[in-house]
């Protein structure tokens, strides 16, 4: 599998995560996400940087819960 085709295919999950309500604000930049395989605690911080505590997230530093946090985000900004 090449790496522009996970890329794509893990925008795509992120897309239809936050697309579909499975996104939860907590408030202080916390969030959970209802994932495929259960429900994950998305963090910002105050730089604006993104922590997940999934599997994916923690062996390489991305995955598709934080991406949907990132896109809602970033859709929320005033442009």
């Amino acid at each position: 599998m090449t790496e522009l085709y996970r890329d794509n295919a893990m925008s795509e999950k992120a897309r239809k995560l936050a697309n579909s309500g499975r996104v939860e604000a907590l408030g202080n930049g916390v969030y959970n996400v209802i994932g495929d395989h259960g429900t994950y605690t998305v963090g910002v911080d105050y730089t604006g940087k993104i922590s997940c505590n999934c599997q994916g997230f923690l062996s390489k530093g991305r995955c598709s819960h934080a991406e949907a946090v990132a896109l809602l985000a970033r859709n929320r900004r005033p442009r």
